[in-house]
Parts: structure tokens; sequence; C-alpha cells
């Protein structure tokens, strides 16, 4: 059976400290086992009876444990105070598993850990064997995490996520003990999210006539429509499952830029003075468009009330449970200006506001809605680019293009999430064999992945405490569903959890020979999860896109 106990030393991510098992004194885990709940525990005692009593077929009822063993789950002071509201202790022995959190969302990791610990059939749905034995190892567990923010982008609007695909990611992040999920919602390839007084953004924008199949260079087409949206039920739904797992949910509604679907929708969106807009549709290739919004007051006022109702949607958490929830992302990246330049519009309003350019154009059009968050109790996070033409005040930069954007905002006195692509975007290929899977960008395999390390040197110890963590992310592009997602995030993201989460030595000195031990359990974890990895031999034969055009880049990726 698959479902033998789990050694400490098979934790992912790794633990601070683990004591070593004791056999005599392992816990057995049975139909008499109890949930003794403290208060501010409820929740995770609720998830616990969810996957683990599917998974045993035990009931896990309330109880105190007196006459049996228990589940005891606490919120302990001193641990808030010593590991911080995420971090727990772990304590096994023959009569109890005692769980102490700093906070709600520490006890909820280390419930995570606890179904580690009790073999990979703790991940199935239903019980494989009703007469399994069911045990805990002996030990004593400490950790917290090491960054704030590990987060997972999920672009939907290139290629469309199910709702069900997307609490399913919300319960793989869980897993791996990530706690923001970047939700990646409009591009010109598609406008994702349901806006009651723009109904054409998604009854328009959310579709395209034909998809690119590979590489935007290739000949091939996927020759019908190609779209789907979220309701805003399904986004109340998609955001209350990911604080039940403590997982914060940042919207992205991207400006100036990537805009061709909604210009698409409401053509008075876009530079009218310059193009025919009426003629646009929504995208359906691959890159940059250089359809973009016009920097009018009309503009301005319709993505106000877009964002109104995004507020709505997307609330900020007042008691701290989950403290990325008041940020929104505006994109801000890849906005190219030859449409403002040929604008009469757009150079009216640059004379106007007394711009020096173009680039100072955009950042006048991120201030606009860094100042009008801010109005409102939020906080306005976007790409790199949004440094061009001076920083919004206030403003947080995920650092894409390298770390140099990161660095120059931390300097500069403002947070930073450090996500390179580079290194941390799993679109790009894991092998430079012929039969990776449609190949983009630059060879980055599992030990890439586990040698990133998010701090750049160059930062001293006052700048890189702006650095509020990292993130993943996973562009569509060339992920035409599920399978592709699971393909090009496992096993990496793995790897990535526990840079993210774990306390690793400086890259060159990380054990990665160990982690590749402890996989050989979590492959099993996944296989349990139904997650279509790439095994370590690489992409099995249904894994494989035969004569699609990828990009490949030859040589390693810069450093900086």
């Amino acid at each position: 059976m698959s479902g033998d106990v789990t050694s400490t030393t098979e934790l992912i991510p790794a633990p601070l400290t683990a004591g070593a098992a004791d056999p005599t004194g392992d816990f057995v885990l049975d139909g008499t086992t109890v949930i003794d709940a403290g208060p501010g525990t409820e929740g995770t005692a609720r998830w616990l009876r969810g996957t683990l009593g599917a998974a045993t077929g035990f009931a896990l009822p309330p109880g105190d444990g007196a006459d049996s063993g228990a589940l005891r789950l606490r919120i302990r002071p001193d641990e808030t105070v010593r590991l911080g509201p995420e971090g727990y202790t772990l304590h096994v022995d023959r009569n109890a598993v005692t769980l102490s959190g700093g906070g709600p969302a520490g006890v909820f990791w280390g419930a995570q850990t606890l179904r580690q610990l009790l073999g990979p059939d703790a991940f199935r749905r239903a019980p494989l064997d009703p007469g399994h034995r069911w045990t805990v190892p002996a030990t004593d567990v400490e950790d917290a995490p090491r960054f704030r923010w590990r987060g997972l982008l999920l672009d939907v609007a290139r290629h469309f996520t199910a709702k069900e695909g997307v609490l399913r990611y919300l319960d793989l992040m869980a897993a791996h003990k990530l706690n923001v999920f970047h939700f990646h919602l409009t591009d010109d390839q598609g406008w994702r999210l349901e806006i009651k007084r723009h109904p054409k953004l998604t009854e328009t924008g959310a579709w395209r006539a034909r998809t690119k199949f590979g590489h935007r260079f290739s000949p091939l087409w996927e020759e019908k429509p190609h779209g789907g949206y979220y309701t805003q039920d399904d986004i109340r739904e998609i955001v209350a499952y990911a604080a039940e797992r403590h997982i914060s949910v940042i919207p992205e509604i991207d400006v100036p830029g990537h805009s061709q679907a909604a210009i698409a929708a409401y053509p008075e969106l876009g530079n009218t003075d310059v193009i025919d807009t009426t003629a646009l549709s929504v995208w359906d290739t691959w890159g940059v468009s250089s359809n973009v919004l016009a920097p009018t007051d009309n503009t301005l006022h319709f993505f106000e009330g877009v964002l109104e109702e995004v507020l709505e949607l997307f609330p900020a958490d007042v008691t701290g449970l989950l403290p990325f929830s008041g940020f929104i992302h505006i994109g801000g990246d890849e906005c190219p200006k030859d449409q403002w330049q040929r604008s009469p519009v757009a150079q009216a309003r640059i004379k106007e506001l007394g711009l020096a350019d173009e680039d100072e154009l955009q950042s006048w059009f991120i201030a606009h809605f860094d100042n009008w968050l801010r109005d409102r109790g939020r906080r306005l996070i976007g790409w790199d680019e949004i440094l061009e033409g001076g920083l919004a005040k206030g403003a947080a930069v995920a650092s894409w293009r390298g770390y140099q954007g990161g660095i120059a905002a931390a300097r500069a006195g403002h947070d930073v999430v450090v996500c390179p692509e580079q290194h941390v975007y799993l679109d790009h290929r894991q092998a430079a064999g012929p039969d990776e899977p449609v190949p983009i960008g630059f060879v980055r395999t599992l030990e890439d992945v586990y040698r990133f390390e998010p701090v750049p040197p160059e930062l001293d110890a006052r700048q890189a405490e702006h650095v509020l963590g990292t993130q993943a992310n996973l562009w569509t592009e060339v992920m035409e569903n599920h399978a592709r997602v699971d393909y090009q995030a496992f096993p990496r993201l793995a790897a990535f959890a526990e840079v993210a989460w774990s306390r690793l030595p400086a890259p060159a000195e990380r054990d990665f020979a160990g982690f590749e031990r402890r996989m050989t359990a979590h492959y099993r974890r996944l296989d349990a999860l139904g997650v279509d990895y790439r095994p370590p031999s690489g992409p099995r034969p249904w894994q494989q896109r035969p004569g699609v055009q990828g990009r490949p880049l030859d040589g390693p990726p810069p450093s900086r």
C-alpha cells in the first residue's frame, strides 16, 4: 500500500526542525480519534474533517480526547511571539497529536505537515483500504516561513481555467504552504471577470474566434472559439475558498497595455484618433498588442467603475489573517507607446500635464489609480515597468525583468515581490531535450528552481526588509488545458515552495540531492492528488507536443 507512514525527513517544504521518530510512540489515527479544537482553530478542524475524513473514512468528531486519541489544535501567544502568526509546533506521541500555532494560519500550515506525515494516501478523496492502519510518527516539529509573500500567478486570460480548476490550484497551493494567489484576469486575449456596469467586457471580451497553437510564430491554429469568464458569485466563492486556506487572492486588471479585449468590447477606450478601434476583436495570437488604452478622462472613469466592483469582490481582510488581501494588481507592463506617439489626444495630455514623454504619461496613468486605491484603503502593485517615468507613490513592485527593478524599488523604500522571468516563470522549458512540449524560453530545471534566491545580494539589510517575498508565475499561452498547466508547474512548484518557505542556505550550498530524495515521497502525494507532473525521466508520451513550434532560448539565463 502507498499509505505507509511518512518520515519527518520526507517533508516538503522542509521545516525548521524535526525530531527523529520513535516507533514505540507513534500515534494511531482510527475511528475513535476526535478533534479537540481550541478557539480560533475551527477552520482547520473543518478542513481536517473534510480532507483526512474523506481519505481515512473516519468521522473525526469534536471531543476532548480524554478517553481516546485526539488531534489537539491550539493557538498559543508564546508561539506568536517566537515563530510569528504563520509558525507552528507539532508534537506527536502515542496519546495525541498536539498542533500549536502562532495564529490560525500557523495551525493550518501545521495541519498540512500532519497530512504529509500520514502518508500519500492521506491525499486521496476516499479510503483505498478500510483496514489500513493510519499512523503518525512520534516527533517534534517546529516551523515558520522565511517569507510572508509566497505566491503563485495563474494566467486565465490566455487559456481560461474553469472555476473548479481554480479551486483545485488553491488546494495545491495550500498543500505546499503557498499563501498568495495572483489571479491574472484580463489581457489582450480575454477578459474573465463579470463587471455588472460594463456587461460587454464578458459578452464580447471573454471570447476569441480562434487560438494560436504553439508560439506566436507557429503556423498552427485551433479554429474554434475559446473563452469563458467568472460570474461575480464565482469570484466570491473562489475568494472565500482561498480564505479558508489562508490564501490572499490578488486580482490583476491590466492597464494601460494588454487591453485589446477591453477595447474590443468598448472601442471608445482605445486611441480612436489613430486607428479604427471598432474594427478590433479580441486578440487571437500571442505577444504584446500595440492596441493600448487612451489616456483620457473617459478611460479613467471607466476603470474606476471596474475597480469599484473589483474592490467589492476582493475585500480587504480587516482581521489581519490575510495580510495581502488589500492589494490590487494593475499590470502596467509591456505598454507600447507608438499609438500615444501618433495620437493628438495623448500628445495634448502630455502637454497639459507638463510631462516629458510617453513614459511619464504611463506613470501618470498608474499614479492616478495608486491615489484612487489609497483613498479607499487599498494598495496598488504592478510589474516593474511602473518604475519608468517615476515610481507611483505607495506602489509595490513585482520585479519580473530580472532583479534590477526590485533592487531599485527596494532602495527607494518600496515593497517588492521578486519573480524574475529567467528563474521562476514556469512556462519556461524544463529540459533541453526535443521531447519537451512547446519549448519556451530558457531551460529551468528542478535544480535551477531549487537554487533560486529571492533576495538580491545588492540589497543591504534595511533594504532587504522591503522584499515581501517571492512568486512563481504560470503564463498559459502554450498551456491549453489543466494537464499542460500541471506539467509546467510540477515538480518545480514544490522546489519553489521550499525556497519561499524554508530557511535554506546559500544557493550553491543547498542539498539538492536531499531534496530529490524527499521528492520520491512527494511524487506519490502528487499522484494521489491527480497532478500530471513531469516525471524525472522526462515527459510521458501524452505530455509531448511533436511538431508544435516553441521559442527556446539557448544558454544560461541572465543572472540579473
